[in-house]
């Protein structure tokens, strides 16, 4: 505890030097509003974002890091999207219809074109679901349509989805920005799409300069009419929190993310304005299952008995966070009261025994692997060593580049991982997409014949009640088995500078720019 204040008074001082000295070497680049980055038309209304972390591709369908959909969701649309309330609206589809349990027909908005000109039909629909669903794509949402048996395209504007069985979360999953409608020509032409992004969505894709920014411009021909405001959004790279936090106070960017460390530090100056929202976001301890000795359950219980989660949310979070299981809070119906949950309660002797009892009464020593860029991560990671340091597990902390945790995440080659994960928007992929056997996001190599049969059931179930039922008990087994030590669900902030209007973010649509203006 005492380390961990002195960790964050010099972090502080460390923010306070680098904000008066407002040094950015990102920013030199984008200083200028000519065109350098791009084409925006008007440099009053191209919205500067500090973005706190490279995008590592932009290809929807097979880059899971936010600091890519963060990108390509401007770009890509899907067939349906969730409103604020994450009520289900339409998007490329301007109607569906399921004139049985196992069938979707979806009638397409006529007149939408990609970038590039071309129009959007529904052959582009059919090539897009099936490059998601074979095996060389590598999809991230792979598994949320392996129950799509058959894709028939009935004209130019309306499409079939014939499934094997009932399939509850089917409409969720068509609403995700992993499901974006892509372009066969375009993938065709440039064989993926991690470094060329060509959708339908509100704003194209201009250049990517490495290590310094990413620029979008305005899609004049966007459907729906007179969005957006924007003429273009820059994404200036700045991966330390104290520049970003320079830049939002001197105006160099509109908008920026920081820590809650950083928030106060915000709070002070008039120009700005913190807009904070409960996130869909957990923080978790993962552990690879398939090696010793995180493959003896016991030995993940007693790691479990030894985290304090509540220092975490109080020293990490600075208390802007709640407990959260596999399914967070902000998911609402769906997500479990954790705060009783036996494993959730610190019991360092407990631990002990659980660990003499799994073979290691001396401990063991192991390796935490985290995202070096990502405060939050980091303290959570130093954190956890002091924790674990109580039941005689010594943990060396390895701080990775964001592209070698992403690397580490998707190959699993890694002891123990601290991350965050999102829950989405339906509890399938809380449960299934990230722990059944061949979930696609199962990077752990956990498999549970009672997790694999409830998320079966959770997926062909649509009695909401009996769903919730279902989820509840894969929470409460998921916390007994511990593939993760879910800790907390953060609140997230945006420093807004005061002329940027009409922005709001919420969990479910955090950075929804078609209606900002900048106000001049």
């Amino acid at each position: 505890m005492t380390k961990k204040i002195k960790i964050f008074s010099l972090l502080l001082l460390v923010v306070m030097v680098m904000a008066a000295c407002s040094d950015n070497n990102a920013s030199s680049d984008s200083d200028s509003d000519s065109d350098s980055g791009g084409n925006s038309k008007d440099a009053n209304q191209l919205l500067k974002i500090g973005n706190d972390q490279e995008p590592a591709g932009l290809d929807p369908h097979k880059v899971p890091a936010h600091s890519s959909i963060r990108i390509y969701e401007k770009v890509y649309d899907s067939l349906l999207t969730f409103d604020e309330n994450m009520e289900l609206q339409p998007e490329l589809a301007k109607e569906w219809e399921q004139p049985d349990d196992t069938t979707y027909i979806f009638t397409l908005r006529e007149g939408v074109t990609f970038h590039n000109g071309d129009k959007m039909t529904a052959e582009d629909v059919k090539y897009s679901y099936e490059r998601i669903l074979d095996e060389e794509t590598a999809s991230i949402a792979k598994s949320y349509f392996d129950k799509v048996e058959s894709i028939e395209v009935m004209s130019p504007t309306k499409i079939k989805f014939n499934l094997s069985e009932t399939y509850a979360p089917f409409l969720s999953y068509v609403a995700s920005t992993n499901a974006a409608i892509v372009s066969k020509k375009v993938v065709e032409e440039n064989g993926d799409l991690m470094q060329v992004a060509v959708g339908t969505g509100p704003f194209k894709f201009e250049e990517w300069k490495p290590d310094n920014y990413v620029e979008l411009s305005k899609f004049e021909d966007y459907y729906k009419e007179g969005q957006p405001k924007l003429d273009g959004i820059r994404y200036i790279t700045m991966k330390d929190e104290s520049a970003r936090l320079a830049a939002i106070r001197t105006g160099e960017v509109h908008l920026t993310t920081l820590s809650s460390q950083s928030i106060p530090l915000a709070e002070k100056n008039e120009d700005l304005e913190v807009k904070g929202y409960q996130s869909t976001e957990y923080s978790y301890v993962g552990f690879n299952v398939d090696k010793e000795p995180f493959n003896n359950k016991k030995v993940r219980q007693a790691i479990s008995l030894a985290v304090n989660r509540q220092e975490v949310k109080d020293i990490v979070w600075k208390g802007d966070a709640i407990l959260s299981g596999p399914i967070p809070e902000s998911m609402g119906k769906w997500a479990i009261d954790v705060s009783d949950q036996e494993l959730y309660q610190q019991d360092i002797e407990k631990a002990k025994k659980l660990l003499a009892e799994a073979g290691y009464e001396d401990g063991f020593e192991t390796v935490i692997s985290t995202a070096s860029t990502y405060p939050d991560m980091v303290d959570t990671a130093q954190l956890l060593q002091q924790q674990f340091e109580q039941i005689g597990i010594k943990a060396d902390i390895k701080q990775l580049e964001w592209g070698q945790y992403i690397d580490t995440w998707k190959s699993g080659d890694h002891e123990m991982l601290v991350g965050r994960n999102s829950s989405g928007s339906d509890p399938d992929r809380s449960i299934s997409f990230f722990f059944s056997t061949d979930g696609s996001a199962n990077v752990w190599g956990f498999s549970n014949d009672k997790i694999d049969s409830l998320s079966e059931k959770g997926r062909t179930t649509t009695d909401t009640a009996k769903r919730r039922e279902i989820y509840n008990e894969a929470q409460k087994k998921l916390i007994e088995t511990s593939p993760n030590l879910f800790l907390v669900s953060p609140k997230k902030f945006f420093i807004v500078r005061n002329n940027v209007e009409n922005y709001t973010p919420s969990a479910n649509e955090p950075e929804n720019f078609n209606e900002t203006i900048i106000k001049q």
